[in-house]
């Protein structure tokens, strides 16, 4: 189950609940008891990775972000368009 933050807009009051995605929002502060809760977005505290997953979701400085066990696949000496022989013309940089 995800975990939601909610913060009051009368009191300033921040919380975490644990709910299902089909609960209703929570409305009710539990520090001030109004009725100003609104949720936030937040980032996930957790990463997708193996198999299955594109490996430039979480790219970094440039660098291929592979799975430690996927790093023998698709080499970058031969891209994927060099099959069908579909490849753009590039000048290399020798």
């Amino acid at each position: 189950m995800p975990i939601y933050e909610y913060r009051c807009d009368h009191c300033g009051h921040e919380l975490e609940a644990i709910q299902k995605m089909s609960d209703p929002v929570l409305e009710s502060c539990s520090s001030c008891g109004q009725d100003a809760l609104k949720r936030l977005i937040s980032a996930p505290s957790f990463r997708l990775k193996g198999g299955g997953w594109y490996e430039t979701d979480f790219k970094k400085d440039g660098k291929r972000n592979v799975h430690e066990g996927d790093s023998g696949k698709g080499s970058k000496s031969t891209p994927p368009c060099a099959a069908t022989g579909t490849c753009p013309a590039t000048s290399s940089g020798d």
